[in-house]
């Protein structure tokens, strides 16, 4: 079964890794356009921010919502606690943090 489950893991962190560099990288074009919509002013800025802003920026945030999440099952398909809360062991020595 954990080899199953490893696989299913592995397959789904490949596709949690490229959705979210899409959707970084989409994200990041969208600088682009508003740089444009600057250096062109007008209402046709306008027009190119209202569009950004309504129709790319919506799934942008979808998408990476929806890959946040998978990446949250491949972390528990994997038994990893990075997002638990537990108390951290009392050093041994006084003097350290």
């Amino acid at each position: 079964m954990k080899e199953i489950l490893k696989k299913i893991s592995a397959v789904l962190r490949t596709v949690f890794g490229y959705g979210i560099m899409i959707c970084l990288f989409a994200g990041g074009l969208t600088f682009f356009g508003y740089l444009a919509a600057l250096i062109i002013g007008g209402q046709t800025a306008t027009a190119i921010c209202v569009f950004i802003y309504k129709t790319i920026i919506p799934v942008i945030i979808y998408a990476s919502t929806i890959l946040v999440l998978l990446g949250l099952v491949v972390m528990y398909l994997n038994g990893e606690t990075a997002l638990t809360a537990d108390k951290k062991k009392a050093s041994k020595h006084k003097g350290e943090l």
